[in-house]
């Protein structure tokens, strides 16, 4: 019971802030990929930037901001989600599939550390350049593998 004296309201709500700004960052990512129906999506993106901000957000408060065990947890997150984003590909044949998908969500990751550790600006640029990725060349793709397999017809 002791720890329910230990709560402060005001941080709570800060960190209930900080990881709301994470989750919101990683819809419209999640948004893309369900529309798309790919492997991972709606649920995934914003579950991966929430973790990502909150293991922050605890080491920050553990081991302090400063301390160079910060890296640890850097490369922890890292490795962890880019195993998740390998759950992601597919190998068929010679083509993996979801690579752009297990991509994104190794972006995302980032995007919550980002904002976990107040660096809203990175966060708010790795979301769009994600997402602005993701739908504008989503048409490009499909021209460039149109072509090529016109290519390959005419040989």
């Amino acid at each position: 019971m002791e720890i329910f004296y230990s709560l402060d309201a005001d941080a709570a709500l800060s960190n209930l802030i900080t990881l709301g700004v994470a989750y919101l960052l990683a819809l419209p990512i999640g948004w893309n990929r369900e529309r798309e129906e790919r492997s991972a999506g709606l649920r995934t993106f914003p579950l991966v930037a929430i973790a990502s901000c909150g293991f922050v957000m605890m080491a920050i408060q553990v081991i302090g901001a400063e301390s160079e065990q910060q890296s640890r947890i850097m490369e922890g997150l890292m490795t962890g989600i880019g195993f998740i984003g390998g759950g992601a590909i597919l190998k068929q044949g010679d083509r993996a599939t979801g690579t752009a998908t297990a991509a994104s969500l190794w972006a995302t990751g980032a995007i919550g550390a980002a904002v976990g550790y107040g660096q809203l600006d990175i966060a708010v640029i790795l979301s769009l350049v994600t997402v602005l990725t993701l739908i504008l060349m989503t048409p490009l793709r499909k021209v460039v593998h149109d072509g090529t397999e016109l290519d390959q017809d005419k040989v």
